[in-house]
């Protein structure tokens, strides 16, 4: 076995793109997927077309498969960060809508606020149901997709889950999740 006795030196640092040798053509060729496999790909025709309709276990599903294609969001995000010198803490909805039709790349939690603040000015609501807001408005920055069955799981378990919280609401909480799903992904006039 050959040992040299010679200082080590650094000599070259790539960032590699998969196949890809630039950023931009990995997120290129991240764009051609999505558009090509829209139709094949169930989670992609619901991020595009329905994203209120995605559930956590569509999304997980989706990621997966992004993930073994390499265009995970971490990727994404490092790939889009050296091509257009912007950091965007985007999610992989984000990433796929805008690939698909265009929608602005727009920080997840950013998306969030606005979505709540119109969901806020929607309607008047009591001082308890504004803290429940609040609280799934952090399960979705968290999460990404706050479905029907996140309430029958911790954070919101411990409170009495489902049944509870949609007595706070009026029984009308599937409804509230629906709109406040429709104003995350609404797109900007």
């Amino acid at each position: 076995m050959p040992v040299s006795h010679h200082a080590d030196k650094v000599v070259l640092v790539t960032r590699g793109y998969g196949a890809a040798d630039k950023p931009e053509d990995f997120l290129d060729s991240f764009t051609s997927y999505v558009r090509n496999n829209i139709n094949r790909i169930a989670a992609l025709t619901l991020v595009v077309q329905r994203p209120r309709d995605l559930t956590r276990a569509e999304l997980r599903e989706l990621k997966l498969e992004l993930d073994k294609l390499g265009y995970s969001e971490a990727n994404l995000r490092r790939a889009w960060h050296d091509a257009k010198n912007e950091d965007i803490a985007a999610s992989i909805i984000g990433f796929v809508r805008q690939a698909a039709i265009g929608d602005p790349l727009i920080p997840f939690g950013e998306r969030v606020r606005e979505a709540m603040k119109r969901i806020y000015a929607s309607r008047s609501f009591t001082d308890p149901q504004r803290r429940w807001l609040n609280r799934i408005a952090e399960q979705l920055e968290r999460e990404v997709v706050v479905d029907r069955e996140a309430f029958d799981r911790e954070p919101f378990e411990g409170h009495g889950g489902f049944r509870r919280l949609n007595r706070v609401f009026d029984g009308k909480l599937e409804a509230l999740i629906s709109d406040i799903n429709e104003e995350l992904w609404r797109r900007a006039a």
